[in-house]
């Protein structure tokens, strides 16, 4: 087989960042900065839960894997399962070369009405990790050592783009796939996480954003990369076909559920009331999307199906994430219903289907997650803190940053796919489409 310029570059890539790592002074030497607390501060209930949770996060890509791969054509299984389970190794040597600290460095931006607000990280505040010791971190981690709070969000870096695949799944260039990943990584992800969850971040400080667990920076930000990346990589020449393994799709929504009590309740980073609010939020929205989903599909003249009833309990986990630890269980309840159905009229909605997005990334995802925004910014709990509570300032910065977010994190993804297109072609050819992309693009089989 002929090894493409493409590949060497690529392997070239991994072994600077192998060997460059040697050349970087353990965290240990780091003089103390005063941003560090004393390791008599780290409480050990918070310690094991934060690592119970990374560990539930990090289940949540390999479950996305069997939700999307049992979805799509026999053709496409592998592949597709492949796109999911592959960032686990790209975006996680992305995190700790440069990702974390743009994301959670030292913040850099802009300067309104003499106080600062950040937009990204300085990418020298913690290169390879460097910095990131086992001391608690005054502002960002009080409680827990700074390595478990920059592992445990690596996890939701990681699984961002993996969301993003189902759009385009079945059509798309692996090589172009993880430069695509990369550069999302870099240039979206990491300042909207900066922006929202940094206490300098621009849409913490300034607009009051609230996003406990990653409605916003996770599946807002992927779901607009989803619908940009469906458009510029084009329909299907078949997009009609029936999902390969229905026991996959009901095996990774168990999964996801089940890795999303990291995801949400892991947010609070403490054993804590606040973990055990977004505990009970988060499996309460879900229960109430899927019957709902079922339910709304058979009154509109379509089957009760498993299909169905996965994609409603992932919707209504989407919806709760930025208000999990923010609103009550019966609001949840709420919150799940609604969301349901508008995520399940944008899925069959004749408009949107012209847009050939292989698993409704955008009506679940972006919906999803825009959904949440919105609703958080209404029931949110607290003095001032959201449009029932008196909030109204709140609620208007919450739209305000919506707009913000989804013209940032669409164009943004659409001009990197322009680039990653300009690099190597993002589509593979026809050929290799009818062919499968199982056995075009990595030489294997589901049977």
């Amino acid at each position: 087989m002929k090894v493409g310029l493409k590949w060497i570059v690529s392997f070239s890539v991994i072994t600077l960042v192998a060997v460059g790592g040697l050349f970087w002074n353990p965290a240990a030497d780091i003089p103390d900065t005063g941003e560090f607390l004393s390791e008599d501060k780290i409480v050990g209930a918070d310690v094991a839960w934060i690592l119970a949770a990374a560990g539930l996060v990090l289940l949540m890509t390999p479950g996305l894997s069997f939700f999307y791969g049992g979805m799509v054509g026999k053709k496409n299984v592998i592949s597709t399962m492949l796109q999911s389970f592959i960032a686990l190794g790209v975006i996680s040597m992305v995190w700790v070369v440069v990702g974390f600290s743009l994301s959670f460095g030292e913040s850099l931006g802009i300067t309104i009405a003499g106080k600062h607000y950040g937009i990204i990280g300085n990418p020298l505040s913690y290169p390879f990790f460097n910095g990131v010791g086992n001391l608690p971190h005054k502002l960002m981690a009080p409680t827990i050592p700074f390595i478990l709070f920059a592992l445990f969000q690596m996890k939701f870096a990681v699984i961002t783009p993996a969301i993003i695949t189902g759009s385009f799944a079945e059509r798309v260039r692996f090589i172009s796939y993880l430069l695509f990943i990369v550069l999302f990584s870099i240039f979206i992800y990491t300042p909207l996480c900066h922006m929202v969850w940094h206490p300098e971040g621009l849409l913490n400080k300034y607009f009051g954003v609230k996003d406990f667990a990653g409605g916003t920076v996770v599946h807002m930000s992927a779901g607009f990369a989803a619908l940009a990346g469906a458009m510029v990589v084009g329909n299907r020449k078949n997009p009609h076909h029936e999902p390969s393994n229905i026991p996959y799709v009901l095996l990774g929504t168990g999964m996801l559920w089940f890795g999303w009590f990291g995801f949400n309740a892991g947010s609070a980073l403490s054993a804590s009331a606040s973990a055990a609010t977004a505990f009970g939020t988060t499996t309460i929205a879900s229960a109430s999307a899927m019957m709902t989903w079922i339910f709304f599909d058979r009154i509109n003249g379509r089957s009760v199906s498993a299909l169905g009833a996965c994609i409603g309990a992932v919707v209504g986990l989407v919806a709760i994430t930025p208000g999990c630890g923010f609103v009550s269980i019966q609001e949840s309840l709420f919150i799940g219903f609604i969301t349901a159905i508008v995520s399940n009229i944008m899925v069959n909605w004749k408009g949107l289907k012209k847009i050939d997005d292989t698993l409704d990334v955008f009506a679940c995802h972006g919906v999803g997650g825009i959904m949440g925004m919105i609703l958080t910014a209404i029931f949110a709990h607290g003095e001032k803190a959201s449009l029932l509570h008196g909030g109204i300032e709140v609620f208007l910065h919450h739209m305000a940053a919506l707009i913000l977010v989804s013209v940032f994190t669409f164009f943004g993804s659409l001009l990197l796919y322009k680039i990653t297109n300009a690099i190597i072609t993002l589509r593979v050819s026809e050929e290799s489409e009818n062919k499968g992309l199982d056995l075009s693009q990595h030489e294997e089989s589901f049977s």
